[in-house]
């Protein structure tokens, strides 16, 4: 497992790669995150860009999402997997949202989980890329990332890695360290043909040293 000196170096050189870490969905408010986030699973931020730079034009508060038909909006978001599910959970999401919190996003990770299709890891996003609250997202990439370092066991659930993420980094860096995990996993530390051989933390990365070994 790493030290803390040494996941503190991996942040360094993390930052040092991908100073502009971001969220890449686009969005201009928080509802327009919260659907864009929940289209993501399983997804490609690129494809839900996609879908949303037209959805966002038609569907712009709650209850647009609930003046169609589920049918026209299943079809709106076609090309994205899932999509019969998360078009279900949209309009759910959205009538919760009109009845307990009067349109209005609540900025709060524990009340966000309640709705229809929003999980931890969605939430986490919320709260902290739209109302800049310390939180970290463990999405694919950063459960990668964390276990192919070392920082994490193999068997750790996703729960376990975030719990791990948050005690090992210093909560200012929580939001920034999360967008920079992604951008890590995204470009860099891929699931297929991760760039190992030029890692600046090759010398301490468990799954790496391994690859490098069997090519030696």
């Amino acid at each position: 497992m790493l030290t803390k000196a040494q996941w503190h170096y991996c942040l360094e050189e993390m930052e040092r790669m991908f100073p502009d870490a971001h969220c890449e969905l686009v969005h201009e408010n928080p509802f327009e995150l919260l659907i864009a986030t929940l289209l993501s699973a399983q997804c490609t931020d690129v494809l839900v860009n996609k879908v949303t730079k037209s959805l966002f034009q038609k569907y712009r508060k709650p209850e647009d999402y609930l003046a169609v038909p589920i049918e026209e909006l299943q079809n709106d978001i076609r090309s994205i997997g899932l999509y019969r599910n998360k078009a279900k959970n949209i309009q759910a999401l959205s009538k919760q949202l009109i009845e307990l919190y009067e349109g209005v996003v609540p900025a709060n990770r524990d009340l966000l989980t309640t709705f229809p299709g929003v999980g931890r890891k969605t939430a986490n996003v919320v709260v902290s890329v739209a109302f800049d609250i310390p939180a970290i997202a463990v999405d694919t990439h950063v459960e990668r990332v964390s276990k192919r370092l070392g920082l994490c066991r193999w068997k750790d659930s996703v729960l376990q890695v975030e719990q791990i993420l948050m005690k090992k980094t210093p909560i200012e860096l929580w939001s920034k360290a999360h967008h920079q995990l992604i951008f890590f996993g995204r470009y860099h530390c891929k699931a297929q043909n991760p760039q190992c051989p030029q890692c600046p933390l090759l010398s301490i990365c468990r799954e790496g040293k391994k690859r490098m070994n069997k090519i030696v």
